[in-house]
């Protein structure tokens, strides 16, 4: 399948600046990579993060990226690809920039960071399903310490299966994906948190209580339902939002997983964000000794070799297949170029203008 030599790619040239166009080189796979034609990509959090607070952007201009594109193999290097084929639909999670950057029409990854999509399954739900379930898996091993083994099996019983496990955010796509592993996993006793909308879809998921934040009294509720929370997951890691309320919540070796950055002061069309990525910095006097902070560095997760080799080549792919994720409920946003529904994505992040659902856009033109 041929390809061309360049492409059309978005690019941030500065913080809360918008968005261009711009011409970037189509790199030919090498070993161990595919070259991918991007059909969907998602709009996440960490694209607004960047673009309006300019996180972890050294300099500028920057292609726009947050990880997660949907489109088929055009084109394989040599060497271990994981038995991918020019003409599979797939799926990836890559986080590097440059050729990786999912706002483009083609991208070159590595295998391994790639997941061919099973039959029956759309490339608009596939492509929201890979950096939200990479994120819930990592989570839950490396910052919970929870065991998670693959393939699991049929007569396994972890040994904190009673434990309740309390998700701040359940309705985020991060936190749809917990609780649906943790379910496959034995964990029984998943405490969700989120708007009082979302209650049915979060037992059905596998919760097996849901709080509304919204309503007063839900941090007592919380207490009174579980005196002792061994283990917490915070999906937003917004300081008043969540964070104050989860400090009279963790007790002595809690262990609090906070998604990074932590937010100070949130996006808005007026407003400029405040981040900090070193969560022991947040509120150090509001929580009780011996609580257990960790941020979320999901792009870590390579780290482990295990994961590095299985999690998207093999993990992902069966989860999905097998049914026992399911995506996220897509919201397509529309527009008539690359440029003006990646702006719309990022004005409905910056609006607070999404729950329960993940923002999908097209890319490529054709």
């Amino acid at each position: 399948m041929s390809f061309p030599t360049t492409q059309t790619a978005l690019a941030l040239t500065g913080k809360r600046k918008p968005l261009i166009t711009t011409t970037t080189q189509v790199f030919a796979p090498e070993e161990n990579e595919v070259l991918i034609n991007v059909k969907w990509t998602t709009s996440t959090p960490l694209d607004l993060h960047q673009a309006d607070g300019g996180l972890l952007i050294a300099a500028y201009p920057r292609l726009s990226h947050g990880g997660g594109a949907a489109g088929v193999v055009v084109a394989v290097g040599t060497g271990d690809v994981k038995g991918l084929a020019v003409g599979d639909a797939v799926s990836t999670f890559a986080w590097h920039g440059g050729k990786e950057a999912n706002h483009q029409e083609y991208i070159t990854v590595p295998a391994d960071l790639v997941s061919k999509i099973p039959q029956g399954i759309s490339l608009t739900d596939a492509v929201t399903v890979s950096v939200n379930l990479v994120t819930a898996i990592h989570t839950i091993t490396k910052d919970l310490e929870l065991e998670l083994p693959w393939p699991r099996p049929a007569d396994w019983t972890p040994l904190h299966s009673q434990d309740p496990i309390l998700i701040w955010g359940a309705s985020s796509s991060v936190g749809f994906y917990l609780i649906q592993v943790l379910k496959h996993w034995g964990y029984s006793n998943v405490l969700a948190v989120a708007s009082g909308r979302h209650r049915e879809a979060l037992l059905a998921l596998g919760a097996k209580q849901v709080f509304d934040y919204t309503k007063p009294g839900a941090v007592e509720d919380i207490n009174n339902a579980a005196p002792y929370i061994p283990y917490i997951v915070d999906c937003i890691g917004s300081v008043e939002g969540t964070l104050k309320p989860l400090t009279k919540i963790a007790k002595k070796d809690t262990k609090v997983a906070v998604m990074l950055p932590a937010i100070l002061q949130h996006a808005s069309s007026s407003e400029a964000p405040e981040y900090e990525m070193d969560i022991a910095k947040v509120l150090p006097e509001a929580w009780a000794e011996g609580v257990v902070r960790r941020g979320v560095r999901t792009h870590f997760y390579t780290d482990n070799a295990f994961f590095k080799d299985k999690m998207q080549s093999e993990i992902v792919p069966t989860l999905l297949a097998q049914g026992v994720v399911k995506p996220n409920k897509v919201r397509i946003v529309e527009g008539n170029t690359m440029l003006e529904r990646g702006e719309k994505a990022l004005a409905l992040l910056r609006n607070q203008a999404v729950s329960g659902e993940k923002l999908v856009w097209k890319v490529s033109e054709e």
